[in-house]
């Protein structure tokens, strides 16, 4: 017998599933457009997820796997509709996907059903952070961090991170691969770029032996596997490292795969800070040659996206990170968790990404350059103005 309480809090879950998201008009930049309202929560999770439904077994109603955030989402525009490989975590902290869909990518998302695979590393602890990519094979990939707990240490909380793969063709059935080989203990935010290089294909890593420390090499690599089916990377090349006194200067990493255009290919990447307050994690923006993957092209000054007002709340404060993105004709809509916590999106087109990312001021690394380049600007607008 389904207890009365499961209706109550359908009816009024299905009021927020329906709720319209509205563009942020304080939040005007002329690259993109912020939303009003979060496209997933905790709160956006079915009811039949969390609580046992059954009177008899559950008299009280109360919520037996509770849901902690949903975040960190891998996206793609896929038969007509929006998805999202959304980072479910429970109140035991363990991460599980959940395969979330929108007919409009900024709100009405609901989930559709819970991915689950063969279960090949009995070692595997948690699971998280799945990029998607629709490569020129015909398949859906899917790369995510694979962590299990680091036998050689007697410290409970420390861990190794390796690339798990995945891949489908209708987003329902999941075929396991073999874990991504490379020469590193420690690899986040892995992502496998759309086409293949020579033949091959292309991964852009993020080799971490231990905590990397600033002014230490590291940054986003890329490497080349003869096979996705017990795929080895052999040799990493640093394409863009972290460099002192910048967004990236502690850490940074690929967000999902790059976007194709004329004039290159765009990259959405992390990049990590100290502050008195902790880690703060941006978006930032680079474009790397058609035909030379390794050859960065353009690198816009700053951030892209940063938390902004509420989004700084959260499990992890200060804190925006992205894994996926989708595109949809020539728009571009980009999903971003704030703080660890929840889902957001920022609309925008080919065309404007592309012009912010080539004519944006580039990176200049001094105070001194950085003046100089604020000074340029406000003498071009004195003279369209006249003064």
């Amino acid at each position: 017998m389904i207890h009365k309480k499961y209706y109550h809090l359908v009816k009024e879950q299905e009021k927020l599933l329906k709720k319209k998201n509205k563009i942020d008009r304080k939040a005007y930049n002329g690259i993109y457009d912020r939303y009003v309202n979060p496209v997933l929560t905790r709160h956006h999770v079915p009811i039949d997820w969390r609580f046992d439904i059954n009177k008899n077994s559950n008299p009280y109603f109360m919520e037996r796997l509770m849901v902690n955030a949903t975040f960190n989402s891998g996206a793609i525009y896929f038969n007509n509709k929006f998805y999202l490989v959304v980072r479910l975590e429970g109140a035991d902290r363990k991460s599980i996907f959940a395969l979330a869909s929108s007919p409009t990518g900024i709100d009405q998302f609901r989930f559709e059903r819970v991915i689950d695979f063969d279960d090949f590393d009995k070692e595997e602890t948690n699971r998280y952070d799945m990029r998607l990519v629709l490569h020129e094979d015909g398949y859906i990939y899917g790369t995510y961090c694979a962590e299990r707990k680091d036998l050689s240490a007697d410290d409970t909380s420390t861990a190794l991170a390796m690339v798990g793969l995945v891949r489908t063709k209708d987003l329902i059935t999941w075929e396991k691969l073999a874990n991504l080989e490379t020469g590193s203990d420690q690899q986040r935010n892995v992502v496998l770029h759309p086409e293949f290089k020579n033949g091959n294909y292309v991964f852009y890593t993020r080799p971490q032996d231990g905590f990397i420390e600033v002014g230490s090499k590291g940054g986003i690599y890329l490497g080349e596997s003869k096979t996705i089916v017990d795929a080895k990377v052999d040799k990493e090349l640093l394409i863009h490292e972290k460099t002192y006194h910048t967004v990236y200067e502690l850490k940074n990493g690929q967000g999902p795969a790059p976007i194709k255009t004329d004039k290159g290919w765009i990259h959405l990447a992390h990049g990590v800070r100290n502050t008195a307050a902790g880690l703060r994690y941006v978006l930032y923006m680079f474009a790397t040659d058609l035909n030379d993957l390794t050859k960065v092209i353009a690198r816009p000054s700053g951030y892209f996206i940063a938390p902004f007002g509420n989004e700084r709340v959260g499990d992890v404060s200060n804190v925006v990170f992205s894994n996926g993105w989708a595109v949809k004709d020539r728009d571009v809509y980009i999903y971003y968790a704030s703080s660890d916590t929840r889902m957001h999106v920022a609309t925008t087109t080919i065309e404007k990404l592309v012009d912010y990312v080539f004519n944006t001021p580039t990176e200049v690394y001094r105070a001194q350059d950085s003046t100089a380049q604020r000074i340029e600007l406000i003498n071009k607008n004195k003279q369209i103005k006249g003064e």
